[in-house]
């Protein structure tokens, strides 16, 4: 009863947030909030893909470079909804990032150094939370 309670309590907060940074910002700004989060949150999951595939790149070196091809999907999304130049300039670090592990992999380096791309997904979540 009182964990029902408590997330009756949350789903009230998170409303009345939301409500009141629709009214401050108008609603297109927070749909772009809440975008450039859902994006940041698909960046972390295939940048840890990626960690997993480097990690693993005996046993299959495809999966490298999907996890690569994912990035670079959600970076062609995240820019084009963006005119934050923080969050411009992480993108823009993410995507150098992304063409220096795919240059290394396909140089023939299995573990190629990948924190460029963990620092600038890093920075991308941090511009992206509220």
């Amino acid at each position: 009863m009182a964990s029902r309670r408590r997330h009756h309590h949350t789903a009230l907060a998170v409303t009345a947030t939301l409500l009141t940074l629709t009214a401050a910002v108008g609603c297109g700004a927070v749909d772009k909030a809440v975008d450039c989060v859902r994006t940041a949150d698909a960046i972390a999951t295939s940048v840890n893909n990626l960690q997993q595939a480097i990690s693993s790149a005996s046993d299959d070196p495809t999966q490298a470079a999907e996890s690569l091809d994912q990035i670079d999907e959600e970076l062609k999304d995240l820019g084009d909804t963006t005119d934050n130049a923080d969050l411009g300039s992480a993108v823009d670090d993410l995507q150098a990032g992304v063409t220096n592990v795919r240059d290394s992999l396909d140089k023939g380096d299995a573990t190629p150094d990948i924190t460029p791309v963990t620092d600038a997904a890093t920075e991308i979540g941090k511009v992206c939370t509220p």
